[in-house]
């Protein structure tokens, strides 16, 4: 599904006009994305948690130079499924 889609039924479920949904999905990714960068974790209960998780410093490999690199610890966003959503998706697939 795409946000296209998304906002689409969402504005048929709620009667409202698309671009009100549009703006409200927008707002909420931008909001998600801010509070994820300033360290911030996002906890919706019933549907799950964007969190930040952090990567160790390792060593990789450039296979085109076969030479190796460090690449160093950093942060990366991460989503977290709630048990009761882990539940409905086992039950309708």
């Amino acid at each position: 599904m795409t946000k296209a889609e998304l906002v689409s039924k969402i504005s048929v479920n709620l009667g409202l006009e698309k671009n009100e949904v549009l703006a409200t999905i927008e707002n909420f990714m931008e909001e998600v994305k801010n509070s994820l960068s300033e360290g911030e974790n996002v906890y919706l209960r019933g549907f799950g948690s964007f969190i930040v998780k952090q990567r160790a410093e390792k060593t990789g490999r450039n296979i085109s130079k076969n030479t190796t690199i460090k690449i160093p610890a950093h942060s990366v966003p991460a989503f977290k499924p709630a048990r009761v959503f882990v539940d409905d998706v086992k039950i309708n697939n």
